[in-house]
Formats: C-alpha cells, structure tokens, sequence
C-alpha cells in the first residue's frame, strides 16, 4: 500500500460546486480504497469576504456579480441539479435562496480539524447539506452548531468557539497562504502540496488523476 495522499480542499461553503466536487472526490477515493488512501483537510477560502450579516438575495448577487439572466441562473441551477444527482447529492429546489457571509462557519472548520480530520470531513459535509440541500444560512449559528452536532463535535465547545473571535487570525492567514501561492479559483484540490485539480470534475477525473500521482510516488 503506498503512502496516503495529502489532500487539501480548497473552497468555501457557499457555491453548490463544492458540494458537486467534494462527493465526486469522495467517490472516486472509495473506488480507489484500499490500494489509496488520502489524508484529506479543508482549508478556507471566502467567495465573498465582505458580505454584510443580513446577506443578499441569490439572484440579485449572481445578476451583479456575473451579469447573469434569470433564465441563465436557471439552467445553471438544472445543470447543478443533475451533476448533483449523479453523485447523490439532493439541492434544494429553487435553489439557496440567499448568499451569506461564511467566516464563522471556516472557524468552526479549523476549530474541527482539530478535533480530528474525520470530525472536519463530517462538519463540511454537513454544512454543505444545511446550506445547499435545505436553505439554511451558513451565518446563522444555531445551523453551525447543528452541523457540529451532526458531525459528533461537542457542541458546548462549538458554541464557545462561535460566540468569542477563536481561530479567525488562523483562518486569515491560510486563507491568505493559498491566495497567495495562486489559488483564485474554487473548488481547488491539492495533492501533496504540488499538483492541482480544479473545479467540480466528474469523479472519474478524480481517480483517473489521483491514480496517477500515486503511481508517479
């Protein structure tokens, strides 16, 4: 058995690609198992850093920030519905509703990893199911602490880490790590510090990928 695979996930919670690229990876290191193994992390990386607590409408955001038509964020939010099908993740209908600003949801994500790698893999994915499968606002701390809940974390600690300023400067500077070393789009996916995949690939990219790095040692 070779040496398992550092990962890092680069990304936010905040973009239904993320959900469609973290199951797709997922998938593709179940085929992989057990022949490769994968120590994977999630670092922070915000869409929209300066988003005010009370959020903004998706539509108008998208419309702003991109210049896309109602009728183009529909057939994206389709496109989205069926890549996340393939990979059996359920969006909401209609989509996210709002976008939120997620800085206290990468808190309590450094805050889970160290609590343990499984514990940070369990509270992203939970989040991810709380924001882009049922609506909920990954700002509102009552749906942090439930995905802590659901992930097995303590959550009285949880509470502690949302309510005081914990982690926010350690955040700051991964998030500032990997911009700086060039990571401007996400999903991005690390392997060992030096090979790069990006975006929300079909798992057969990912293992067709993962398979080769493994091999090359």
């Amino acid at each position: 058995m070779t040496q398992p695979l550092k990962i890092d996930f680069v990304s936010d919670v905040s973009c239904p690609w993320y959900a469609i690229g973290l199951a797709s990876l997922e998938r593709a290191l179940d085929s992989l198992a057990p022949e490769l193994t994968a120590d994977l992390r999630f670092q922070p990386f915000e869409l929209n850093p300066q988003m005010g607590a009370e959020g903004e409408d998706i539509a108008e955001h998208l419309t702003r920030k991109y210049g896309s038509t109602p009728q183009q964020q529909a057939q994206i939010r389709e496109t989205i519905r069926q890549r996340g099908a393939e990979v059996g993740f359920t969006f909401t209908p209609g989509g996210r509703g709002r976008i939120w600003n997620t800085f206290d949801a990468h808190r309590l994500l450094y805050w889970a990893e160290q609590e343990g790698a499984p514990q940070q893999h369990a509270l992203k994915n939970a989040l991810l199911e709380a924001y882009h499968g049922r609506a909920e606002s990954p700002a509102d701390h009552e749906v942090l602490l439930r995905a802590a809940a659901q992930a097995g974390l303590d959550e009285p600690r949880a509470r502690v880490v949302l309510a005081g300023g914990e982690f926010a400067s350690e955040v700051r500077e991964r998030e500032a790590y990997f911009t700086s070393n060039g990571i401007h789009s996400v999903p991005a996916v690390i392997i060992n510090g030096k090979h790069l995949i990006s975006g929300g690939q079909p798992a057969e990219v990912f293992e067709r990928a993962l398979r080769q790095i493994a091999d090359a040692g």
